[in-house]
């Protein structure tokens, strides 16, 4: 398969290709379709995740412009900044992160640990900041003022999510095409969950780029479809106009906003069922934020047959299990309650 970012600069921080492999007892709880999971939960970097594949060509683009420091921002819970924390250390650079207190009703042990231990442990530079506020632009009037201090400042988006940080997923859709190819399988869809968006977007500029006309639908984690399906389709469109110069149709780009519940980060029931269902039937963790939600997404799919019970369905495993640490108590007595 033609490789589509060979000019891109790269840094090489991944475990790829990531494995795709099939959920049997899963398909079988369900009654079908055969359920197929992409494992890039297991990417490698500070428990792996989605992210790693973004920081690849982020951070390649940090280091070609010299920075000494990455800047980043996401919820506290973040698994973009734990990725990003770990990628720093790795390349020797410092990392400075801002944290939203994005999810109500949190305990001071919800802001220890998890993915706030890690971002300790890799020596990041962490500032709270309230719910609510611009956090992109918090996070470059931070990177400004390291600059004006003489700092070699470098300003990644929250979940680096731009069109640099979605390469990594017009990689990820490469990879994937190539795996189904190489074992003669045609999904019939992907189903994936969306957040900052890169993922989705990358997902969606790579297929289009490479001509595959598989659909991929996004579980929104926590904005409104309409907005979610701007955002994405956005970023999307950026994204391909590197790889190609053919039009970009908005109707590539599918969301859901039915599994989101109260608000990003709280936890449903739907989610507490999924992630319980694919650990007892598969061995597979997901998180209370991301993965759960969206694998709540495609179990709801199947059991209302938006999505038949015949074909083959790859669902996108985005990785943050460390996160369950932080939602015990929730966890427990939603899974309790069911």
């Amino acid at each position: 398969m033609t490789d589509i970012l060979s000019r891109f600069k790269r840094i090489p921080l991944c475990h790829q290709p990531t494995a795709l492999e099939e959920m049997p007892r899963l398909t079988a709880a369900l009654g079908g379709p055969r359920l197929w999971i992409k494992r890039d939960d297991c990417t490698g970097l500070a428990t792996g995740g989605n992210k790693t594949r973004k920081l690849e060509f982020l951070m390649a683009d940090a280091l070609d412009k010299a920075a000494e420091i990455v800047v980043t921002q996401g919820a506290v819970q973040s698994n973009h900044v734990r990725q990003t924390a770990a990628a720093a250390c790795k390349l020797g650079l410092e990392c400075y992160a801002l944290l939203e207190r994005r999810v109500p009703d949190k305990g001071q042990a919800y802001e220890q640990t998890g993915n706030v231990l890690f971002d300790h442990m890799f020596n990041t530079k962490i500032e709270f900041r309230p719910p609510g506020l611009d956090m992109n632009s918090e996070a470059m009037a931070v990177t400004e003022r390291l600059r004006a201090e003489g700092k070699k400042a470098y300003f990644i988006p929250g979940g680096g999510s731009n069109e640099i940080g979605a390469l990594g997923y017009v990689s990820s859709a490469r990879e994937l095409l190539q795996q189904c190819a190489d074992i003669g399988l045609s999904p019939k869809m992907v189903v994936l969950s969306t957040g900052s968006a890169g993922t989705h977007a990358g997902m969606v500029a790579g297929f289009h780029a490479l001509g595959c006309d598989i659909p991929i639908l996004g579980i929104s984690v926590r904005q409104p479809e309409a907005v979610q399906i701007e955002n994405v389709y956005k970023l999307a469109v950026k994204t391909a106009a590197q790889l190609t110069d053919k039009p970009l149709s908005r109707d590539k780009v599918i969301v859901d906003d039915g599994y989101v519940g109260q608000g990003y980060g709280i936890p449903t029931a739907a989610m507490v069922e999924a992630t319980n269902l694919l650990a007892r039937n598969e061995g597979i963790l997901l998180d209370p934020v991301y993965s759960g939600k969206g694998m709540a997404g495609l179990i709801g799919h199947i059991r209302s047959g938006q999505i038949t019970k015949d074909g083959d369905v790859i669902f996108l495993h985005t990785g943050g299990a460390v996160s369950l640490f932080a939602y015990e108590d929730q966890f427990t007595s939603l899974d309790a309650a069911e």
